[in-house]
C-alpha cells in the first residue's frame, strides 16, 4: 500500500483509508462481520480509519463505531502501532436524525468519551470538528479542542464541512492538519469554492466524504458513461475508477470510502494501482460538471 503524509505532520498513512460509518448505522451488519472488514483492511495495508462519535443508530447508541474499531484493533493479530483512527465530534443523533452541537461543554465531554471509547491509553490520533454550529463561534467551539491537545488527549486536529474562511478562523485557535468535506462526481464544490486549492497550498490533507455519492446514489455511478466505459475498458469496478479519479485530482486527497463488506474494501484498495491519464480525468470532469 502506498502512503502519503497527513498534512505536514511527518506522519504517513495509507493512500486510501477506510470509512467505518456503514458499520454502525441502523442497517448495520453483524458485529463479527464488521470486525472482519476492519481487520481485512489492516491486512491490505490500510492504516487510516475514519469514524465519529455520531456513527450510531441514535443518541442511546453514541460512540458505537469508535468502540467497534477499538475492539477490532485490540483483537487483531498483526501490528497496529501505525494505524491512525480519525474520529469526529459535534453532531447529535436524536431519534436517528442529524443535528449540530458546537456547545463547548458538549464537545469537551464527547472528546473525553471518544478518548475512552478508543482505548484511553493514548491520545486520539485525529479529532475533527464535524460541522460548524451557527449557535456558537468557531473560536468558542474549538477552545475545548485546544485544551484537549494541550492535555495530551488529542494528537492532531481536523475540521469537516468548513469553508476556506472558517478553516482560517479554526487555524487561529488550534493547528489544523486536515479538512473533510463532501466530494464526489455529483458534488464537486471543493474544486470551485477554494477549499481544495487552499488545502494544497497550505499542506492540509483533504478527506472527501461520501466519495461514491452515499447510499442513495452510489449505484448510479454506472449511469455516468465515462466512468462506466473506463471501468469496462480497464476491467475494474466503477468504484475503483472514482477513487482513482479523486486521487488524480490532487496530491492532498486521501479518499475514505465506506465499507461494510470485505469485498468492498478489497475493491477500494485496488484503486491505488490504477492510474488515470489526464485525458481520462478530463472526460470524467466534463460529464460530471454541474
Amino acid at each position: 500500500m502506498e502512503t502519503k503524509q497527513l498534512g505536514n505532520t511527518g506522519v504517513y498513512v495509507s493512500t486510501i483509508g477506510l470509512g467505518a460509518m456503514p458499520m454502525s448505522l441502523s442497517n448495520r451488519p453483524p458485529e463479527s462481520q464488521s470486525i472482519n472488514v476492519i481487520q481485512r483492511a489492516l491486512e491490505l495495508g490500510v492504516t487510516f480509519i475514519d469514524t465519529a462519535d455520531s456513527y450510531c443508530r441514535d443518541e442511546t447508541d453514541k460512540h458505537h463505531n469508535e468502540r467497534l474499531i477499538h475492539k477490532a484493533l485490540q483483537s487483531y493479530n498483526g501490528d497496529t502501532s501505525n494505524v491512525m483512527v480519525a474520529t469526529k465530534g459535534g453532531l447529535m443523533r436524536p431519534n436517528g436524525s442529524w443535528t449540530r452541537n458546537g456547545n463547548p461543554n458538549h464537545l469537551r465531554e464527547t472528546i473525553r468519551i471518544s478518548f475512552e471509547a478508543l482505548g484511553g491509553n493514548k491520545p486520539i490520533d485525529l479529532w475533527q470538528y464535524h460541522a460548524p454550529d451557527p449557535d456558537y463561534t468557531i473560536e468558542e467551539s474549538l477552545t475545548p479542542v485546544k485544551e484537549a491537545v494541550t492535555a495530551g488527549i488529542i494528537r492532531f486536529v481536523g475540521v469537516s464541512n468548513f469553508s476556506v474562511e472558517q478553516i482560517k478562523r479554526a487555524r487561529d485557535v488550534v493547528d489544523i492538519v486536515s479538512v473533510q468535506n463532501q466530494y464526489n462526481p455529483w458534488q464537486r464544490q471543493p474544486e470551485f469554492d477554494g477549499v481544495l486549492e487552499y488545502c494544497e497550498t497550505e499542506g492540509l490533507t483533504f478527506l472527501p466524504w461520501s466519495p461514491f455519492g452515499g447510499s442513495r446514489r452510489h449505484e448510479n455511478l454506472q449511469d455516468i458513461p465515462a466512468i462506466a466505459q473506463l471501468a469496462k475498458t480497464k476491467g475494474v469496478s466503477v468504484y475503483s475508477i472514482v477513487l482513482a479519479w479523486l486521487l488524480a485530482k490532487s496530491p492532498c486527497i486521501l479518499p475514505i470510502p465506506g465499507a461494510s463488506k470485505i469485498s468492498s474494501i478489497e475493491d477500494s484498495v485496488r484503486a491505488v494501482d490504477l492510474q488515470l491519464s489526464e485525458q481520462e480525468v478530463q472526460i470524467i470532469d466534463r460529464e460530471t460538471a454541474s
